[in-house]
């Protein structure tokens, strides 16, 4: 493997064993914040955050900790905020939907749907105006695409063009509402051409192909700042909100559960490892436990650190 593979491989399987563990230890009810968990959408995420340096920006939703990670966010902040800890990303108070890493451009989360979407406008704006060569991320699901706000952002970014990259996770579903009841066709990038923005769609769990597309918009979008739209055809291997498989609740049916259970991105990528003779199951295997090791020590930080002090109540209040 070459610096980048090893690099994508070793994102890709950080983010699936720290949601696994989440996964794992959610049932203990000391994370007291809900999760909205990545599983099976890590390759839109390492795709596109591979291509960014430390100065681009992110902005994410709810579904935020597959971002956070493949930006390089700090493990025990985020897993000390899902405890609601003192050390955590945003000291405890935030939890799992409010993930932040100012210092490697993981500017912010937040869960009320595509509400994040102007914030990131006026991100790219700035940075129009200060003439800096950095380019603003913004990712949604798309329920995010039937809310008006990402209409009046897609259009000033437009009329303005500024350098924003805006990644559409199309995971099919709005909670448990599939596409086909919501919309007349899935593909969405009519969203960006009734905007005059570029667009392109494409299947979500291939991670490198995201990554060789990316990083060409990525660098023609910092010599020539003008907004793109990413569509990327993705699939969520548990609830929507929680560690756990709902099946039970039939609104997904076995075939489109196996479909996309056979295209999942960590598997692909190995499978194609594997495959061109890059990697071999010790190798494989001896990642998984370095990996396995920090992720375990991360949990036990979270879980040891103390609480925010009562005197710290109005710290992070501004207004009297």
């Amino acid at each position: 493997m070459n610096v980048l593979e090893k690099k994508i491989l070793r994102s890709l399987l950080r983010i699936r064993l720290v949601e696994t563990e989440i996964s794992k230890k959610y049932s203990e009810q000391l994370m007291r914040c809900p999760v909205h968990l990545s599983l099976g959408q890590e390759g839109c995420a390492v795709g596109v955050c591979e291509t960014l340096s430390v100065k681009d920006q992110i902005y994410s939703s709810h579904r935020s900790h597959s971002h956070y990670l493949a930006k390089s966010g700090d493990l025990r902040a985020m897993l000390c905020e899902l405890y609601g800890k003192s050390s955590g990303c945003c000291g405890g108070r935030g939890g799992s939907m409010h993930l932040m890493d100012k210092n490697v451009g993981m500017m912010l989360s937040i869960p009320i749907v595509a509400s994040v979407i102007p914030i990131a406008v006026g991100a790219a704006l700035s940075m129009k105006l200060k003439r800096k060569k950095q380019i603003v991320v913004v990712f949604f699901g798309d329920a995010a695409l039937e809310e008006g706000v990402y209409h009046e952002s897609a259009n000033f970014a437009s009329v303005h063009e500024l350098p924003i990259l805006f990644v559409c996770e199309n995971n099919k579903y709005s909670c448990f509402t599939n596409i086909k009841d919501r919309q007349p066709s899935e593909d969405f990038t009519r969203f960006a051409k009734c905007h005059k923005i570029k667009s392109h769609r494409m299947f979500g769990n291939n991670v490198m192909n995201i990554f060789n597309f990316t990083k060409t918009i990525v660098s023609d979008m910092k010599k020539n700042p003008l907004p793109f739209f990413l569509q990327l055809d993705t699939y969520r291997n548990v609830e929507h909100c929680g560690p756990y498989n709902d099946d039970k609740l039939s609104y997904r049916n076995s075939q489109e559960i196996n479909y996309w259970t056979r295209r999942d991105p960590v598997k692909l990528y190995i499978q194609s490892l594997i495959k061109n003779n890059k990697i071999s199951d010790i190798e494989l295997n001896k990642l998984k436990e370095k990996l396995n090791k920090e992720i375990s020590e991360a949990f036990i930080f979270a879980e040891n650190d103390d609480f925010p002090k009562i005197s710290t109540l109005n710290k992070f209040i501004y207004a009297n």
